[in-house]
């Protein structure tokens, strides 16, 4: 039941992650993004990868690591303005893109994980985002059809986990982690404190171990944000 291993390198490569699979990550921005784990599967060089994540990070940072040396092949997001690599394959067509409205790109991983075939939701109804589905009236407003996304792999980060699995997300840094956890054969956490069995109280898990294949303790967080704006013309006090 011990399911730590030493670091993020060994973590992706007992996971067996090989090229063209999808991999859902958690974050939102730059806030609880699995920093460690993204290092590691760009060191791996597996390509052809489609990526599911609330963003594709910036040049430097995040997802933008794996844009960087051309290791992703489709990006499901929605939102994406924060990286000009990103912005460059895209209009290339080196990288094939399908942009989400956030609130069913939420829903759809959930859906993933909880075995829902499908949704409707108003959202994107008359726009580029309906086209190719499924629409339907229900009392007297129109939805479109959503479906779900499960993948291979998942890779979260959470503030706290034992050796179990067992997660506990914190603050901001919570966003997507948990739904994210759900939507994959196998997921891999990195956590920032790695405690034992019973130092977590049971009704505090976010996210069960049941969920969780791999956890690691990750060696430091850089806690980067993508803009930093400070208001001008006040005196500090």
């Amino acid at each position: 039941m011990n399911k730590v291993v030493k670091d993020a390198r060994e973590a992706i490569e007992r996971a067996q992650i090989k090229d063209g699979a999808m991999i859902v990550f958690g974050g939102f921005g730059l806030s609880g993004i699995p920093e460690n784990l993204i290092v590691a599967l760009r060191d791996s060089g597996v390509k052809g990868l489609t990526c599911v994540s609330n963003n594709a990070g910036i040049d430097d940072w995040g997802l933008g690591l794996l844009l960087q040396t051309r290791q992703i092949k489709k990006m499901i997001s929605s939102y994406v303005g924060e990286n000009a690599t990103f912005e460059r394959q895209f209009l290339t067509g080196e990288l094939e893109v399908e942009l989400c409205p956030q609130g069913t790109l939420a829903e759809r991983i959930r859906a993933g994980g909880a075995g829902i075939g499908g949704f409707y939701t108003p959202t994107g109804v008359g726009t580029v985002v309906a086209e190719g589905k499924e629409t339907k009236s229900i009392d007297g407003r129109d939805y479109v059809l959503e479906m779900p996304l499960k993948a291979d792999f998942a890779l979260v980060r959470a503030f706290k986990g034992d050796r179990l699995g067992n997660l506990v997300f914190r603050k901001t840094a919570r966003n997507f982690n948990p739904m994210m956890a759900t939507a994959a054969r196998t997921t891999i956490a990195e956590v920032e404190h790695l405690v034992e069995p019973g130092d977590i109280e049971p009704d505090a898990v976010h996210t069960p171990g049941i969920f969780v294949r791999h956890i690691i303790e990750g060696p430091t967080y850089s806690r980067r944000v993508e803009k930093r704006t400070v208001r001008s013309g006040h005196g500090s006090r």
